[in-house]
């Protein structure tokens, strides 16, 4: 833990021709108005992160990182990651994708070390990256596979403090086509021992309730509109169950997602991508975040793209919402705040 027992909260770039070095300037200013409980690492060129911040008419105080060294309350530290050309703001430039990868690797594995009790992502344009030629399909998976973590499960938080909303996904950045090959008996077990494990070490909810969405229009209408639902999901459910965990389903996901419904539970498992998140963004869209589930450090991450067309135009850029990233810091705050009380 950072000094005044605070955490080291790494948060990076993002897309560096995206929104994210303004949001990460917008949080840097609040953080010295009035100062996040946590020491703030922000990851990536540290030339970029202050033209843009100056582009928009902010003041961060920004430091050089040294782990050694705290700096003092308000500062915001950079740990320099060089791009490989300068940035134009709206425009990708896929010369930057491996640099980009690099300052992802190196941040998760500073995380996995101890050096950050938790890491925060700005959005990244995935498109720029496969262009460079590299299979990137997102995030989580890559912090997956940078960490040796057979499954991880994306959850998306949102709602209010009274009625929160956790979306988890068994499948998240394939093609429609091939969700249903994917939706597998033990890919259902696992998230939903996945979603009920970390709910109870990260959320602090030892019993919870889950609610498991069908894969087909009513949940398959007992077999008639495909067979997912009574041939994977359902054993899945019942195994869950008879391993003393409370889960209902499968339950349509057009019925689950009603707010009279939703509250019942402490999280909704979809099938996929565009089945649960679209519901969860509609009540929560610029408020949600994104919790990477299984990974062997807290990561969040924010509900929303890189806002090329926003990054583009200084004036729209100086409007933007930092309210997700905000709220993804916050988050990982208190969950590694929680992890130390635990230890």
């Amino acid at each position: 833990m950072a000094s005044g027992d605070h955490p080291t909260i790494a948060v990076t770039v993002g897309e560096p021709a995206g929104i994210g070095p303004e949001l990460l300037a917008m949080l840097a200013v609040r953080h010295r108005e009035r100062a996040f409980p946590a020491r703030l690492v922000f990851v990536g060129d540290r030339e970029l992160l202050a033209a843009r911040a100056a582009r928009v008419g902010l003041h961060p105080v920004y430091t050089d990182y040294d782990r050694a060294a705290f700096a003092h309350a308000g500062a915001v530290e950079i740990w320099h990651q060089p791009l490989a050309a300068p940035a134009t703001p709206g425009h990708p430039d896929p010369t930057n994708a491996h640099a980009l990868l690099e300052l992802l690797a190196n941040a998760a594995d500073a995380c996995a070390t101890g050096a950050f009790e938790a890491l925060v992502t700005a959005p990244v344009q995935k498109s720029t990256l496969l262009d460079a030629g590299i299979p990137f399909t997102g995030h989580t998976e890559f912090l997956a596979e940078r960490t040796h973590t057979p499954r991880v499960v994306m959850m998306l938080v949102g709602g209010t403090a009274a009625s929160p909303l956790r979306v988890a996904l068994v499948t998240t950045h394939l093609p429609l086509r091939e969700v249903p090959a994917a939706v597998t008996r033990d890919a259902v077990a696992a998230t939903i021992a996945i979603v009920a494990a970390e709910l109870d070490a990260m959320f602090g909810l030892p019993t919870p309730r889950i609610a498991v969405c069908g894969l087909n229009p009513h949940a398959g209408e007992g077999g008639h509109l495909g067979r997912e639902d009574i041939e994977a999901i359902l054993p899945a459910i019942e195994a869950a169950r008879a391993g003393g965990l409370a889960v209902d389903g499968p339950v349509p996901a057009d019925t689950i997602f009603v707010p009279e419904l939703a509250q019942r539970y402490d999280a909704i498992v979809a099938m996929y991508h565009d089945q649960g998140l679209p519901a969860l963004k509609a009540a929560s869209f610029g408020r949600g975040i994104n919790v990477t589930l299984g990974l062997p450090f807290i990561r969040t991450s924010v509900d929303h793209g890189t806002a090329l067309d926003l990054a583009a135009d200084p004036a729209k850029a100086a409007t933007a919402d930092p309210g997700s990233l905000t709220a993804a810091l916050e988050l990982a705050i208190a969950l590694a705040a929680r992890a130390a009380a635990r230890s």
